[in-house]
């Protein structure tokens, strides 16, 4: 897909350097090492992960979206399989531009592709941006979770 300011197509070994970067905007608390397993991940396996970068006209990297296909159960979901969108970021320069709406269009249509009937996502619960963005892009909210962990006693 073209626009008049931006370009995305599906993510090729020559992109690797620029998700790195992206990805780590989007997750700081990961690794670069981590970054690359989890990218050598995905593009090992086509068939259930995708990702789309969207570049300007001078071929700079302003965002990315990454989704797979689960077949366990997504909240909220009822078919199976189902297209889950698993990160998506826009440069901050790059925002409003309609660049996230079209990443999400090049998911939905792989997903659509791929027999998904379903298109999923989450985030957490104070990023009230990117909750009105899933909203805006025609998401519905399907339920609320809060999370707990105890750590158990060390036998001895």
């Amino acid at each position: 897909m073209t626009s008049s300011n931006f370009t995305i197509r599906a993510i090729t070994p020559e992109d690797i350097p620029s998700w790195c970067t992206l990805r780590h905007r989007l997750w700081p608390q990961a690794t670069a090492d981590e970054h690359e397993r989890e990218i050598a991940e995905m593009l090992l396996a086509p068939e259930r992960y995708v990702a789309f970068m969207a570049f300007s006209k001078t071929k700079t990297p302003l965002g990315f979206a990454e989704a797979s296909i689960r077949h366990d159960y997504v909240n909220g979901c009822d078919t199976s399989p189902v297209l889950f969108l698993e990160g998506i970021y826009v440069a901050v320069e790059a925002r409003r531009q309609g660049i996230a709406k079209a990443l999400f269009q090049f998911v939905e249509w792989w997903g659509a592709s791929h027999a998904c009937e379903e298109f999923a996502s989450d985030t957490d619960v104070s990023k009230i941006d990117v909750q009105a963005l899933h909203h805006a892009l025609g998401f519905e909210e399907t339920e609320r979770v809060v999370f707990f962990r105890k750590r158990t006693s060390k036998a001895e």
